[in-house]
């Protein structure tokens, strides 16, 4: 069951990445040779109005191949001979998709079971918070620099600033704004810096237009801490144990049913959800990275094409992108051998 709710999560995610590239392909008049689910050989398929829908061995990622995206064609629906900008729309309709994935799927657990609103419920004595005057019932509206809508991100800004250094905090109460500076003191127990006040476990429902704009939030929270953690990782600030992929993830998964396949099968599938959300935000984010071979790096090319008015040569496009692939299925292997191994220790 686990492995099956793992590649149910993955296949729908890839499958709408793979769906915004071939619907805003078509939309942009460049022909679909293949659309594709899965790696390696293909299992079974079908052909219709001139593209290939096919089931790969391989559960894992999937394609979608357009008429003359590897070279020079003189076809007119071919990928080279689009618009630049129905090109650029294309490409980066894959990750857009992936984010409106995240969230319709914010919807459905905002819409159930609400938000963590950044309301303190308690203060720590002898902590910075109380020694500041925070009390019970304040809403936390920013720290430092970073804007507060959800008790997660409080929780994210101690996670990847951690340190002794002051920092401001503005809260409201009543109605009323308050700003104050706050110095994080480092609780042994815990391993880590804490301001010293906590949230509320329970969660605030709200009417449907709080529905959404607290979906859009969670979106954004998701895109912001995958964001914060390639910084963490760029600048060597975690280890190889702290990268997971595939297998990880499926652990992660199945760790998380096991933990709540006894509250019921709704909490299953809340929690399912949840992680589908932070799996394909993250999608979306590294597909836009301008790395050869992802989409953000073919992005790159094409913006480049847009602003000079000509396309950059075929060839060394190619090159450079081939050479990314190859970098990119070495991080692949070593990230897989690196989650195997965890399970040796």
């Amino acid at each position: 069951m686990k492995i099956v709710l793992f590649l149910v999560i993955i296949t729908i995610i890839i499958l709408v990445h793979e769906a915004g590239h071939f619907l805003l392909g078509r939309k942009s008049g460049i022909g679909v040779v293949e659309f594709s689910m899965g790696l390696g050989p293909t299992i079974c398929g079908f052909t219709r109005n001139g593209t290939k829908y096919s089931l790969k061995l391989l559960p894992f990622g999937g394609a979608c191949m357009f008429e003359g995206e590897d070279g020079i064609s003189d076809s007119p629906t071919a990928f080279p001979n689009a618009s630049v900008w129905g090109r650029i729309a294309t490409v980066a309709a894959g990750p857009v998709f992936n984010f409106i994935l995240a969230f319709f799927l914010s919807l459905f657990v905002i819409g159930s079971i609400g938000y963590d609103a950044p309301v303190i419920a308690d203060v720590i004595a002898g902590y910075p918070a109380e020694e500041a005057g925070i009390q019970a019932g304040d809403r936390i509206v920013r720290i430092g620099n970073s804007k507060i809508d959800v008790y997660r991100e409080i929780s994210m800004y101690t996670q990847f600033h951690s340190g002794d250094r002051s920092v401001k905090v503005v809260y409201e109460r009543d109605g009323e704004r308050y700003t104050t500076m706050l110095t994080p003191k480092f609780d042994a127990e815990e391993g880590k810096y804490l301001f010293g006040f906590q949230g509320s476990l329970g969660r605030q429902k709200g009417n449907p237009l709080m529905t959404i704009k607290y979906s859009l939030i969670e979106v954004k929270y998701w895109i912001k801490i995958t964001f914060e953690s390639l910084g963490l990782l760029f600048t060597g600030q975690v280890s190889k144990d702290d990268i997971s992929g595939p297998v990880g993830i499926a652990k992660a998964v199945g760790d998380v049913y096991e933990e709540s396949k006894s509250d019921g099968l709704y909490y299953v599938w809340l929690n399912m959800m949840n992680i589908a959300i932070l799996l394909t935000a993250n999608l979306g984010v590294m597909n836009l990275l301008p790395l050869p071979a992802l989409d953000g790096g073919r992005l790159v090319f094409l913006i480049i094409e847009a602003v000079r008015g000509k396309r950059v040569n075929p060839d060394k496009e190619a090159m450079v992108h081939f050479a990314g692939l190859v970098v990119l299925m070495a991080l692949m292997v070593f990230i897989m051998f690196n989650d195997i191994s965890k399970f040796f220790r």
